[in-house]
């Protein structure tokens, strides 16, 4: 057998394009909401690989369902179906709104996709308005990496140096009722929203403005999209946010958390909406892979019940409950927001901008957060992550806060 070569974080650096700066460390196992670095050190994940593995790692029952259709048909391609992917579409349907099921590989494919077909819908629909091409998004929203989904997301960072984007998309201000309908007309195709921003900071939506949105779609004729790709998957307190709100959305785009790590993503719509997508209009080589479909059914089944999704409530008082706890000793945080297990904590502004080193002091403490943005720390961990590990998860940041509130009072 030949030797696996030699790696460790400076390989990195060596061999990767620079687009990411990881962490020292390098995961190499994991359990439930534990994982080990390389050098056998512990953390408890509160990150969830970005609100992707809502079951925790290597969950037995994700992992036969990988190794069983391994032993079977990894990839087909598109000129045929296969069992686990009609499967896993019927799952899916059966569970929401939607009647059609796209599958892709990534939530800025499925956000391609949706807007893609809402720009189709209205050509197909609509030839004596051909300036209905307009999309409206909202300020701090995140939607992908790709061109059009970069242009379409509400920052501006993330599109620049890459021009010219595609036009006709317009940014509103998030939970502003009065803009969308000043901006929402005859022109507009699509809105795309999240119902709970994510990166833009953990705002949700209030009802008021979703139900405003769902009623100017209606009447300018336009396709409302929700991007679910963080909040989807049971992270609200329902299988998706939707739900909750009761504002049903012409399409839901799903990712991170529906593979529990494995890439897939879907695009979900109406039977009126899914036939402008027809034959050789839009297509993915490996969307929809048994492998991937196999394991996304088995995640769908295994979330979609009342146990989980009252756990992830139960959970989140727990998590906040424990927030404001912190808060009441160290006084670090303005505001707790989010919705079920995806938790935002705004710093105050004595410590405006260092979210990232409370992230990187939280992982020299055995504990993995994330920021969202400069300002505001973000919570993702499993959904049925034991409390125990929650606690001590908040126990190891507790005990790194003094390394940045110290530095700064000596600052």
């Amino acid at each position: 057998m030949t030797r696996q070569p030699a790696v460790s974080r400076l390989t990195f650096d060596d061999v990767m394009v620079p687009t990411y700066s990881p962490a020292p460390l390098i995961p190499v196992k994991a359990e439930g909401s534990r994982v080990w670095d390389s050098e056998g050190v512990d953390y408890i994940d509160l990150a969830g690989g970005i609100a992707v593995t809502a079951l925790g790692h290597g969950h037995p029952e994700v992992l036969a369902a990988l190794v069983s259709q391994a032993k079977q048909l990894w990839h087909i391609s598109n000129l045929y179906t296969n069992e686990p992917v009609l499967r896993l579409a019927r799952r899916l349907t059966d569970a929401t709104f939607a009647s059609k099921v796209f599958f892709a590989n990534s939530g800025a494919e499925a956000n391609e996709a949706a807007l893609k077909l809402a720009r189709r819908a209205a050509f197909d629909r609509f030839p004596a308005n051909p300036e209905k091409v307009g999309i409206i998004s909202f300020a701090q929203s995140f939607h992908g990496r790709t061109l059009f989904t970069v242009s379409v997301g509400g920052q501006p960072k993330y599109a620049s140096g890459f021009g010219p984007l595609p036009g006709d998309i317009e940014h509103l201000p998030y939970n502003d009722v009065e803009a969308a309908h000043s901006a929402i007309g005859a022109k507009t195709c699509a809105v795309i929203v999240e119902p709970v921003q994510g990166e833009g900071g953990i705002r949700p939506a209030n009802r008021e403005f979703l139900k405003t949105l769902r009623a100017l779609c209606d009447k300018h004729d336009a396709t409302l999209i929700f991007d679910e790709v963080q909040i989807g998957m049971g992270r609200s307190g329902s299988l998706y946010a939707y739900m909750e709100y009761g504002v049903t959305p012409d399409v839901l785009t799903t990712a991170k958390s529906l593979g529990n790590g494995f890439p897939i993503a879907a695009m979900l719509t109406t039977d009126e909406l899914a036939p402008h997508f027809s034959p050789g209009t839009h297509g993915s080589t490996y969307g929809g892979n048994p492998l991937g479909a196999a394991v996304a059914d088995k995640v769908v089944e295994l979330v979609n019940v009342p146990t989980v999704l009252n756990g992830v409530r139960e959970r989140s008082a727990h998590v906040l409950a424990s927030l404001r706890g912190i808060n009441g000793r160290h006084g670090i945080f303005k505001e707790l927001r989010g919705m079920g297990l995806l938790l935002g904590a705004e710093l105050s502004d004595d410590f405006a901008g260092r979210a990232p080193d409370f992230v990187a002091a939280a992982l020299s403490a055995g504990v993995m957060i994330l920021n969202a943005g400069q300002n505001v720390l973000r919570l993702t961990p499993s959904l049925i992550i034991p409390f125990e590990d929650i606690d001590e998860g908040l126990r190891r940041f507790e005990s790194a806060i003094p390394s940045v509130t110290d530095s700064q009072a000596a600052a």
